[in-house]
């Protein structure tokens, strides 16, 4: 086991102040007043100078009284006392030797790097350069992206293998693209651990976003100090800049003897990068570095792009189905209906396999939950603080039955009181992970102390891990938190509607009863008096009935709100029978109606008479409030496999913004347009009619034709 003392000793390399550069170049570092503050060993004899720490070198100590290094470096010096930005980088001749000269500031200090320059042919690898750029301005996807990046990186830069690592959560690396000689192994699809790239190693990639390793056998060139200078040489912005010995070991170990890496930035932070690997050593030319810079940062460009287009597609989709599930709850259907009703495009949108929809203790499964496990999973989530709950491991969630593995629960907390969950879940991951080498260092003793080593072997190691789920993408969190503020809302406002409803009803109830309760009341006192006794008989049993229609009434809608359901009791009835007494009731009730029945004189089929008569009545109380004139009833059997009966009274069309509401027990819109003729009503009725309808398979529709206002009722009869 390595202790964390270890660990944070590896972690903690000083590896941007090596006080060494590479042996392929010479470095010059002056302060503010042109003194010469350090320089490598190799620079004098490198660049054919006389130099010496610590003093001011006139023009003539760089290269002759004017030389080539003189005017860079003078309004290098002149930047930095203004505190002017300096990145800068020219070709010059030095001794008759071709160089490159980078120079940039650094906490108070110029410095200069000179880098021999090899044979040209810089002009074939622009026009390479250039027809990279081209081409991955023109990929549809990161993937594609990714492909060409690394195939043109080879083609231009000559090294032996090119790989386009991508970063993960926990910041391991994917191996997603490759180019590479025929002869080596692939390392496509192989996985590399976070402690490969210590933390001190990514602040580095961030700063210098192209890092070349020319000969990993060269022996590092010391820095030589000014006599006053006790700092070490901050080389975090350099490109010579000798290499951690752990990393000359790691390479080794892999068989590689020059590399070069660039990083691929996005958003601020190591999204990933593109690592070079040659098998001899190699000297990429300082502008062929330059132009695969550019190439890597416009890679990092089109893959911020691609991703923020992958992410605008995704969040306008979830839009879309967030505003139908909110218009859908805010058009009066129960939340926990409407987010059953669309679980097939809820999966699509969280990317999960399977839903738990929770309230008032009922729940509902999209996909193979068990019920019980479900119920102690909402249980789970119910304890939580947080209204959305993010998980990926199966350990935080309750014991699961065996063959189940739900591993990843996003749970969405849209009704705190009544236990109203949509819980998204998602299977586990069984993913066998091909490391490149077995993700463990080793430790070794040294002269210094013990000291984490790279690994030794770079041959494919797998490990299997288990009871894991993909976690939630920032993009579907945001998306989920999205869809719970929408939920919960529009929930909020339906419960509140509800409580105004139940407050109407019952004002309604209270004033449609005072008809049938003054009925009898006048029924009575003329039994006092004996007269018309079989009329008045007949009165009290339609003003008792018409009661006991609007109590059923009530408990239905109570049944139906609260997701219980309606009772259907199908027997046999001879229909024709059952709604010619009703309408002798209503007659009876109603003296004034006019009314016209085209009945057959049978109509034996198996329904629910109770149920049918409770529809028709609400019908015919339809058309008898809003309508005028003479109502038409026709009822008829279609085929052996329908049962159809038609009301149909003279009225005005019913105004259209109501009519896409008229089955919603809510029409927000009907408050402002109610019927002068019955202010207190509501029109729970066609609600009622609806809701019966359905759930014994029929239908119920309205339309306008010919001056008459139609409702048409449609019941399946049961096939013997």
């Amino acid at each position: 086991m390595i202790d964390q003392a270890t660990l944070d000793t590896c972690a903690s390399e000083p590896i941007h102040i090596p006080g060494s550069i590479q042996p392929h170049g010479a470095l010059l570092a002056f302060d503010r007043t042109g003194s010469l503050v350090a320089m490598s060993a190799n620079a004098n004899a490198m660049l054919g100078l006389a130099l010496r720490p610590g003093t001011i070198p006139g023009p003539g100590g760089l290269g002759g009284s004017e030389g080539p290094a003189w005017p860079a470096i003078r309004e290098a010096l002149a930047a930095l006392a203004a505190g002017e930005p300096m990145p800068d980088s020219r070709e010059l001749v030095l001794s008759g030797r071709p160089f490159d000269l980078v120079i940039h500031a650094h906490e108070g200090l110029c410095l200069c790097e000179f880098e021999l320059r090899e044979a040209d042919g810089v002009g074939r690898f622009a026009q390479l350069a250039y027809r990279a750029m081209d081409k991955l301005r023109h990929q549809p996807s990161i993937e594609r992206l990714l492909d060409t990046a690394v195939a043109e990186l080879r083609a231009l830069t000559g090294f032996d293998r090119v790989m386009a690592y991508r970063f993960r959560h926990d910041d391991s690396g994917d191996i997603v693209a490759e180019a590479r000689r025929a002869s080596l192994e692939s390392y496509l699809g192989r996985r590399y651990p976070a402690s490969d790239i210590p933390a001190q190693a990514r602040r580095l990639y961030l700063l210098n976003t192209l890092r070349l390793i020319a000969d990993v056998g060269d022996q590092p060139v010391p820095l030589l100090a000014a006599p006053d200078r006790t700092a070490p040489l901050d080389l975090s912005h350099s490109v010579l800049r000798s290499v951690s010995p752990v990393h000359i070991e790691y390479l080794r170990n892999m068989g590689v003897a020059a590399s070069m890496s660039m990083s691929i930035v996005v958003g601020g932070r190591l999204w990933g990068m593109l690592a070079c690997h040659h098998m001899a050593p190699l000297r990429v030319p300082f502008p062929i570095r330059m132009a695969a810079d550019v190439i890597a940062q416009l890679l990092a460009a089109q893959a911020q792009t691609l991703a923020a287009r992958e992410r605008e597609a995704a969040m306008a989709e979830a839009a879309l189905l967030r505003s139908e599930i909110g218009a859908q709850i805010g058009q009066g259907h129960e939340a926990g209906d409407v987010l059953t009703r669309e679980a097939a495009p809820l999966c699509a949108s969280l990317d999960c396999e399977a839903l738990v929809v929770a309230i008032d203790g009922r729940l509902r499964c999209h996909g193979p939950v068990d019920e019980h496990w479900a119920a102690a999973l909402v249980e789970t989530l119910q304890q939580r603080e947080r209204a959305l709950v993010h998980i990926e491991l199966e350990s935080e969630l309750p014991l699961q039955p065996e063959p189940a593995r739900w591993c990843g629960a996003l749970g969405l907390r849209f009704d705190g009181p009544r236990r109203g969950w949509l819980v998204a879940l998602r299977p586990e991951q069984i993913q066998t992970i091909r490391w490149g080498g077995k993700p463990e260092k080793v430790i070794a003793h040294g002269p210094l102390g013990p000291r984490l080593t790279p690994r030794g072997s770079f041959d494919e190691w797998r490990e299997t891990v288990r009871g894991t789920a993909v976690p939630w993408s920032a993009t579907q969190l945001e998306s989920a938190a999205l869809l719970l503020d929408a939920v919960s809302r529009a929930h909020a406002g339906r419960v509140l509607e509800l409580d105004r409803l139940r407050s109407q009803l019952w004002a309604v109830l209270g004033h449609d009863l005072r008809d049938p309760l003054h009925t009898l009341s006048v029924a009575s006192f003329a039994l006092d008096r004996q007269h018309a006794a079989e009329r008045i008989s007949t009165v009290i049993r339609t003003s008792t009935n018409r009661m006991q229609r609007l109590l059923r009434d009530l408990q239905d809608i109570t049944r139906i709100q609260n997701g219980l359901g309606l009772s259907i009791e199908p027997e046999a009835t001879d229909l024709a029978a059952l709604l010619g007494q009703l309408l002798r009731d209503q007659r009876a009730a109603y003296p004034d109606m006019q009314l016209d029945a085209t009945l057959p004189e049978a109509l034996p089929v198996t329904v629910d008479p109770q149920r049918y008569v409770q529809m028709a009545a609400n019908l015919l109380s339809n058309a008898r409030h809003h309508g005028k004139g003479r109502i038409r009833i026709e009822l008829a059997r279609v085929g052996d496999e329908r049962v159809h009966l038609r009301v149909a009274n003279p009225a005005e069309p019913i105004a259209q913004e109501l009519v896409e509401g008229l089955f919603d027990p809510f029409k927000r819109s009907s408050l402002e347009h109610r019927n002068a003729r019955n202010p207190g009503s509501m029109g729970l009725g066609l609600y009622i009619v609806h809701q019966i309808a359905a759930a014994q398979g029929g239908s119920v529709r309205y339309e306008a034709r010919n001056g008459e206002v139609i409702f048409e009722l449609e019941l399946p009869l049961p096939q013997v």
